[in-house]
């Protein structure tokens, strides 16, 4: 008998195919109020779980005694309660790299965006109040040769880097848990405390994972250090930020403009101050949004996901020390 697997995201006929060879599949598209309890149903005696976003935590694994492993279709995994997984045995994998490269140009043009105010101005010709040339204060600001600081020096943050350092001859600043002399060496990035980047550079690009140590890392002091010329963008994740902060760094004129592709809740309420602000550039959470890479992302999970229905171990195992030692 195959063991039971559910998957609770929409995915490509082929990925359904490839987890159905050796799973039972119960398959979800979506969730939401109307299938729901159907869903516990059917967590009940379910042995994997498969798809992203769906928060994993001790309350729900109560409702799936059997459950032996989860597979986010995500580099980040902020929804998964890690410990409380491995305290019953289950294990926990996502997808890293495979979108380090499309998340690091999803980066450098929301920057470019935001420095050279792009959407403001693409609105300014749709509605045709362009009627003649362009006024100094509507002019942006130059990204090449300036000073970036990157708070969060993982693959993806060294991916920027690398865009950055030949791509725009910046000088690259960064913060990160521990020393990465290999981007140190590579694009003669320089590692430096929180503050020092925030009152050095000119551009910030905010990386790091959630974590309760970064919740609301950057914050009304964060953005009182930084030059009042700087430009302020975040691809981590929304609660990295405080965005009551952001709001009145930007009305204030703390910093130049901020751009974000992350917001504490998703999708954004279309009320949020943010979105009314002329110097603030939102993206809908595209970081990874193109066909090839969510391909490729869907791929690994699945792979992962099939090799720990088989009692082996995933290639992105986010717990491997306990079952290795076990």
């Amino acid at each position: 008998m195959k063991p039971k697997a559910i998957i609770y995201k929409k995915v490509e006929p082929s990925i359904l195919a490839y987890i159905q060879e050796v799973c039972d599949v119960v398959y979800f598209e979506q969730l939401d109020s109307s299938n729901l309890e159907s869903f516990y149903e059917e967590l009940r005696d379910a042995q994997g779980l498969f798809g992203s976003g769906l928060k994993v935590d001790a309350a729900l694994l109560e409702k799936a005694p059997r459950l032996k492993i989860v597979s986010n279709i995500s580099v980040g995994y902020d929804n998964l309660d890690v410990p409380a997984l491995t305290d019953r045995g289950v294990m926990a994998t996502n997808t890293p790299d495979v979108l380090n490269e499309t998340v690091a140009d999803t980066m450098i043009g929301l920057m470019l965006a935001t420095a050279r105010r792009i959407p403001e101005l693409d609105q300014l010709v749709k509605s045709g109040k362009w009627t003649s040339h362009l006024a100094p204060a509507q002019f942006g600001v130059d990204m090449h040769h300036k000073t970036l600081g990157i708070i969060g020096m993982g693959r993806i943050g060294a991916a920027i880097a690398k865009r950055a350092h030949f791509g725009f001859g910046m000088n690259i600043l960064y913060r990160n848990r521990s020393r990465n002399e290999e981007v140190e060496n590579a694009y003669g990035a320089t590692y430096c405390s929180l503050d020092e980047l925030c009152q050095q550079a000119d551009f910030i690009c905010l990386m790091v994972p959630l974590t309760p140590p970064t919740t609301k890392l950057i914050g009304d002091r964060e953005f009182g250090l930084m030059k009042k010329t700087a430009i302020f963008v975040n691809g981590s994740r929304g609660a990295t930020v405080d965005e009551d902060a952001l709001v009145r760094a930007l009305q204030n004129g703390e910093i130049l403009a901020a751009g974000t592709d992350v917001f504490a809740q998703e999708p954004v309420n279309p009320d949020h101050p943010l979105l009314s602000l002329p110097n603030m550039v939102t993206l809908p959470h595209i970081g990874s949004a193109t066909l090839e890479t969510r391909q490729a992302m869907a791929r690994f999970a699945a792979e992962n996901f099939v090799l720990g229905m088989q009692g082996k171990l995933p290639v992105a195992l986010l717990n491997r020390e306990v079952f290795v030692k076990a």
